[in-house]
């Protein structure tokens, strides 16, 4: 379906605004996919993506910081998902024995579990962009390169 049948109207403004609407239109549609994915496994999408960043990472440590340079969702409170994640025993944190004031957070066996058991079907969301050609996958990721490249808004 197009986005005009989708949400029901018939006229935009401009191509530049109907474009918006779409990226945001589309975004929420795959959000919500994996919203309903991770859920199933106990988590959401922002702690499954702190762990695959903390699997990066492993052996080694990693800080808050760290995490949240990283993180795709850079709202996030990255404090608040490492405690939830600690409290579901999915990584561990403790003190770091250079600096006192430093955290050092590391996926535990169970996070590594986890991840291993949702791999499969987590790389099955690239089937949503499967209907798109080679050519049409590189230009879109083009395209989306430019919009966030852009100095003002």
């Amino acid at each position: 379906m197009s986005l005009a049948e989708d949400i029901k109207q018939k006229k935009f403004e401009s191509e530049y605004q109907k474009a918006l609407i779409n990226l945001l239109y589309t975004y929420n549609h795959v959000v919500s996919k994996m919203n309903i994915f991770f859920k199933s496994h106990g988590i959401t999408r922002q702690q499954y993506n702190v762990l695959r960043i903390l699997r990066g990472q492993h052996p080694k440590p990693a800080s808050i910081n760290l995490i949240k340079e990283r993180m795709l969702d850079k709202m996030s409170d990255a404090s608040r998902i490492v405690k939830r994640l600690l409290d579901k025993d999915l990584i561990v944190r403790k003190v770091s024995f250079d600096d006192r004031r430093s955290v050092e957070i590391t996926i535990s066996q169970n996070g590594l579990k986890l991840l291993e058991d949702t791999d499969n079907e987590v790389k099955n969301f690239i089937n949503l962009t499967n209907n798109l050609s080679d050519t049409e996958a590189k230009q879109l990721n083009v395209l989306l390169d430019k919009l966030r490249e852009q100095k003002h808004a």
